[in-house]
């Protein structure tokens, strides 16, 4: 992937705001730090970003994808109250790919995990 301005930016911002993130969220980021950069523009790196593996894409939390500068492996806590996502270590269920493999005899090709709850902020 070449190197582009834009897509340093994109990856800047949300370097700078791991909450993880929809495009939506990062633009008005832009706007606010008049970068110039249109809507259109974001996705495009955005999802460039996320098939060369140099972000990750979550789908399924919200109609929105929300992105993530964090590749390794760990999952995602998403309070119900605010919305925040949340990492979490895969250290919490260690081995948990092997696991389903072996009582079940799929193939686990990708996962993600999502846990649901109220973060420390929205329990009170």
């Amino acid at each position: 992937m070449n190197y582009s301005k834009q897509r340093e930016i994109i990856l800047d911002t949300l370097r700078n705001n791991v909450v993880h993130p929809t495009a939506e969220y990062i633009y008005e980021i832009l706007k606010e730090e008049d970068t110039k950069i249109s809507l259109a523009t974001l996705y495009r790196n955005l999802n460039q970003l996320a098939d060369k593996g140099i972000i990750k894409k979550i789908d399924g939390l919200e109609s929105s994808s929300h992105y993530d500068h964090n590749t390794h492996v760990h999952y995602h806590f998403i309070c119900d109250k605010c919305k925040k996502v949340f990492d979490v270590s895969e250290d919490i269920a260690p081995h948990i790919v092997e696991k389903i493999e072996g009582e079940t005899g799929f193939v686990v090709t990708s996962y993600d995990i999502a846990i649901h709850g109220l973060c420390k902020d929205c329990k009170d």
